[in-house]
């Protein structure tokens, strides 16, 4: 199949692999971290679009500029530090937050050619990154002495522990099929047909976790505004809370591009088309913008459920479907065999 695209890496990478991998790293990370940002804005103007009314648009033409004029009015807000809080532990949450959803882009191939790290555990990897993004939101709840704040950290490790569990398992079929943890072969293994096809009950519970890994709406119940008041950051600001913010929108983009590299076949042209002018990651990024479209239509158009009723969907459903996927997978793969 690389045969068969246009070879992307420079000459010189093969004697330069490491400062090839470092300035790969460095682009991947300002391009996702900067997206991130720009968010902000596309989730409020296409919830104003959806919803029928106004949303930014003093700032510059149409608003454009909105995310500079956030981005200025947090770097100058106080980074205030209250003398109740574990400082240490307060202020390494926002950090730890920010590493791990960025660390985790490391295994995502936009490219037959462009990706940091080509890990044969790479999908491993994602799956221990994000068993440490928990404690981000429970180190930020303990830390600040505050009875929502805390309220909100363990709801939120409840909540993310238990869907972990539901999203790992509902990738158990795509790995079985593919053969590999790769993210690139698994990649390779849907030119034929995308995984949503075989894989399409795998899909719909990956989504669910997802939205609820990321604390996105629906299933942002650890900081519920309405009973938590903010929840695990109640006392968090400045950069320390911004740190925060963007975590969640890096998040959005790494669920939308896990969707896309492991469901709908990465940076796959539909149906097979070979058009030479079109770069790979045009596909991958194209497919990840419609995911990220999606999770914010998720947020305009959904009520909140109650905490006991997300724990319940999630032991009750999503469980006991994963785990009727990954059998059926297992299976239909032996009898192929036979």
């Amino acid at each position: 199949m690389n045969q068969e695209l246009i070879r992307l890496t420079p000459l010189w990478a093969e004697n330069w692999p490491i400062a090839y991998a470092v300035i790969q790293a460095i682009i991947i990370l300002l391009v996702v971290v900067l997206f991130a940002a720009l968010m902000s804005f596309i989730e409020r103007r296409l919830l104003g679009l959806w919803q029928d009314r106004y949303g930014p648009n003093r700032v510059g033409p149409g608003g454009m500029f909105q995310i500079v004029a956030d981005m200025l009015k947090i770097m100058f807000k106080e980074d205030w530090t209250p003398k109740f809080v574990d400082k240490l532990t307060f202020r390494l949450a926002p950090a730890v937050a920010m590493a791990t959803a960025v660390l985790s882009f490391m295994v995502i191939p936009v490219s037959p050619h462009l990706g940091v790290a080509d890990m044969s555990i790479g999908l491993l990897f994602f799956m221990a990154m994000a068993g440490i993004a928990v404690y981000a939101v429970l180190f930020g709840g303990w830390s600040s002495n505050n009875k929502y704040a805390l309220l909100g950290g363990l709801r939120s490790a409840a909540q993310t522990i238990s869907y972990e569990v539901f999203l790992g398992i509902s990738l158990m079929g795509v790995v079985a099929i593919a053969g590999s943890f790769n993210m690139r072969e698994i990649v390779e293994a849907q030119k034929d047909v995308w995984f949503v096809v075989p894989q399409f009950l795998g899909f719909m519970i990956f989504v669910v976790a997802g939205v609820a890994v990321t604390h996105r709406h629906p299933f942002d119940q650890p900081e519920a505004e309405q009973e938590l008041a903010e929840g695990y950051h109640v006392e968090y600001g400045g950069m320390k809370w911004g740190m925060f913010f963007v975590a969640e929108y890096v998040n959005v983009v790494l669920i939308s591009a896990l969707i896309v590299t492991l469901f709908f076949g990465g940076w796959l042209a539909p149906f097979n088309w070979e058009i030479s002018f079109i770069p790979p990651a045009f596909w991958f990024i194209i497919k990840t913008l419609f995911f990220v479209m999606m999770f914010v239509l998720a947020r305009g158009s959904l009520m909140r459920p109650r905490y006991d009723q997300v724990m319940n969907f999630g032991w009750k459903i999503c469980l006991p479907l994963a785990l009727v996927n990954l059998l059926v997978t297992g299976a239909v793969i032996l009898m192929n065999q036979a």
